[in-house]
């Protein structure tokens, strides 16, 4: 057992124990979106560190495409947004800080003055790079719209 994984348990307990059941109910949908990977056709090894940030990750990141349907609906999707919020908040504290946009920012101005020629199909070489350098803390989004606005200023 992953040392998060074992993190991911001793959460839940206490979340029990203090009758939080929003707290309760996320773990064990995380805990549920582990298993499916575990039983997963052609998975074979542990369930480590890493299996568990991507799934952390992932789901994750569908709430905050979720988010954006329940911002849309107006009052009528007010309760689901705060669960959506309180959500995204908790899978934040586990997963590393992503850079911020004046970072990437940064980074995308240097990865394209070191291109050959400044041609918008190059985008996918600097966002590939900038995935490479920076693994899971660049936001592919940011980093695509970013990219296009550099390589736009030739």
């Amino acid at each position: 057992m992953s040392t998060l994984e074992a993190q991911l348990r001793e959460q839940l307990t206490t979340s029990l124990k203090a009758k939080d059941l929003k707290t309760a109910n996320l773990i064990r949908m995380i805990n549920t979106k582990i298993m499916e990977r575990r039983t997963a056709k052609g998975f074979s090894g542990e369930i480590d560190d890493a299996l568990v940030l991507d799934v952390i990750s992932t789901y994750k990141k569908s709430m905050e495409k979720a988010r954006a349907d329940y911002v849309n609906a107006g009052d009528r999707g007010k309760e689901q947004l705060e669960e959506i919020d309180f959500e995204v908040a908790w899978c934040s504290k586990f997963l590393p800080q992503g850079l911020s946009e004046a970072e990437l920012r940064d980074a995308v101005v240097k990865a394209v003055g070191e291109l050959p020629a400044r041609d918008p199909k190059m985008a996918g070489r600097v966002i590939g790079g900038l995935k490479k350098q920076f693994g899971d803390r660049v936001d592919a989004q940011l980093a695509k719209k970013l990219v296009d606005e550099e390589l736009a200023k030739a």
